[in-house]
């Protein structure tokens, strides 16, 4: 059965599925979206133009859909999607999106830990872990599997490939490569996310491959279009077509790699290729 704390404060616009938890002091606004078997702890405020799947558990203190912090928002109806099956901890701000019946979206089975930020029009994919006080600013695009680490702060418009992983304390002003491992001030790339890539069961020849087209795209040639080419004579696999394509859609750039990494004996990579 549903439980509604009497002390929550809920408009009469707003749609609960079955089995919905809310707690004390939470205040839901109007058109706003809560999916069957979501708990919602103390001291929540949540919407307006909010919709939040299945099974998401959001802790205390979180804020869903408070206006975006963009000087060219002017209160235009704008959405927060959430999809199933997500853990936000306390205190994880969601803001909507900047521009008319645009939206923040994040996908299912993600798991938000305590004060981490999205800003507006960022989009997540699934299955992401974000560390405490990590921060999205705008418009950021996180692919699924993804692990950003705690207080790491990623800048507009940058995009975060599939299962890359962000070290701690990170600045990323670029493009994460796909499956790649980064980290610093600001981040640099250190080669693949070989425990990410094992944890997730690929294979020692998939996660070899990728290794190469991490070194091929680094080391082999000076421009991104070059690299893209030897790219492409590698086994078809969906994971190298997917790099691929990252890079080409890149418009920031894509994190150059760090002095440990640049140690490779780039003739010796060459003739080996």
């Amino acid at each position: 059965m549903t439980y509604i704390h009497p002390t929550a404060i809920i408009d009469e616009s707003v749609k609960l599925g079955d089995d919905v938890e809310i707690g004390p002091y939470v205040v839901i606004k109007h058109d706003t979206v809560i999916g069957s078997g979501t708990k919602i702890d103390a001291h929540c405020i949540i919407g307006p133009w909010v919709t939040i799947g299945n099974r998401c558990e959001i802790y205390g203190g979180c804020s869903i859909g408070a206006p975006p912090q963009d000087v060219r928002y002017k209160g235009e109806r704008s959405f927060v999607i959430i999809g199933d099956n997500n853990i936000l901890r306390e205190f994880v701000t969601i803001h909507r999106a900047s521009g008319k019946d645009k939206a923040t979206i994040i996908g299912d089975n993600n798991f938000l830990m305590a004060y981490s930020h999205i800003a507006h029009n960022c989009k997540l994919g699934n299955g992401i872990t974000m560390a405490n006080s990590s921060n999205l600013a705008g418009y950021v695009e996180v692919y699924d599997r993804a692990v950003i680490g705690g207080v790491v702060g990623v800048h507009q418009f940058v995009r975060i490939g599939k299962l890359a992983m962000v070290g701690a304390c990170s600045k990323v002003v670029q493009d994460v490569l796909p499956f790649s491992l980064v980290d610093g001030h600001p981040a640099k790339a250190y080669g693949i996310n070989v425990v990410g890539l094992r944890r997730a069961g690929y294979s020692p020849e998939i996660r070899s491959i990728l290794q190469k087209a991490f070194k091929i795209f680094y080391f082999s040639h000076p421009g991104r279009m070059k690299s893209i080419i030897t790219l492409e004579e590698l086994e078809p696999i969906p994971e190298i077509k997917e790099m691929i394509e990252f890079i080409k859609d890149s418009r920031r750039g894509i994190v150059k790699a760090a002095r440990e990494a640049l140690q490779w004996d780039v003739q010796t990579f060459l003739e080996n290729m």
